[in-house]
């Protein structure tokens, strides 16, 4: 595994990244020289007009999709240089995940999809720490229902548990408010707002919602593959006005 230097306070990066689908007439050039940092202990939103790259940049960076050129580090290793069982290895350690489609398991109960990655890694896990996120997520009394005894709000919540619950070093998420009332969805990003805050977790998500990109701390709008604008403490006004200039 090669190793980035300085990578202490980086939770991912990717450098001169390319994504290229088909050729010659029908080639499209989903990344584009693409270069981000994603530091640890911030919460990031990606932002962009449809067909932007900015799933394909969230893919890429976790590790689910391969690069045309270029590299990608998570925690300072170069997932170029793994093998796909030690990627995958990495990624169940160092990563979380969050879905717009909550991608439970029908027959386990909600206790048992929250420790599900744990459970599959043979890791034990912190009680204190299971008990304070599902506790703060309001899932303490529905632990043993299965998801379709839950409403749409709590299978996320439950599938925000699981990502967090293994404690991994960068939680990336596409769309996770996309299926929600705006109720249920003020509640999970208000969480994944507390989650970074409080307990330093690194939060990089896909949106085209102006009101969840500001629960952010900062956004990162692509256009045509390529990163045009970054804005820094954004709000939900100060999106739209930037977003309108790209017309998304």
């Amino acid at each position: 595994m090669t190793t980035m230097q300085a990578a202490q306070e980086i939770a991912a990066q990717m450098q001169a990244g390319s994504k290229i689908y088909g050729e010659g007439d029908t080639e499209v050039r989903a990344l584009d020289g693409v270069t981000a940092e994603f530091e640890k202990g911030v919460f990031t939103a990606i932002m962009g007009p449809s067909g932007s790259g900015k799933s394909t940049l969230l893919h890429c960076v976790a590790g689910l999709d391969v690069l045309t050129g270029g590299e990608v580090f998570i925690s300072g290793i170069e997932l170029g240089s793994l093998k796909d069982k030690e990627l995958t290895l990495l990624r169940r350690e160092k990563v979380g995940f969050v879905f717009q489609a909550f991608n439970l398991i029908p027959t386990l109960s909600a206790r048992e999809n929250v420790l599900l990655p744990l459970l599959i890694a043979g890791d034990d896990h912190d009680e204190a720490w299971f008990d304070q996120v599902v506790g703060i997520l309001g899932l303490g009394d529905r632990l043993s229902h299965r998801p379709s005894e839950l409403s749409g709000g709590q299978q996320q919540r439950v599938a925000a548990a699981r990502a967090l619950v293994a404690r991994p070093d960068i939680i990336f998420a596409d769309e996770p408010s996309g299926n929600l009332d705006s109720k249920s969805a003020a509640e999970l990003l208000d969480f994944m707002r507390r989650a970074v805050k409080e307990f330093g977790q690194t939060i990089v998500m896909v949106t085209h919602d102006p009101v969840a990109a500001s629960y952010a701390d900062r956004v990162v709008v692509l256009e045509d593959g390529k990163i045009v604008d970054e804005l820094h403490d954004p709000t939900t006004d100060s999106v739209i006005d930037r977003m309108r200039q790209f017309g998304a």
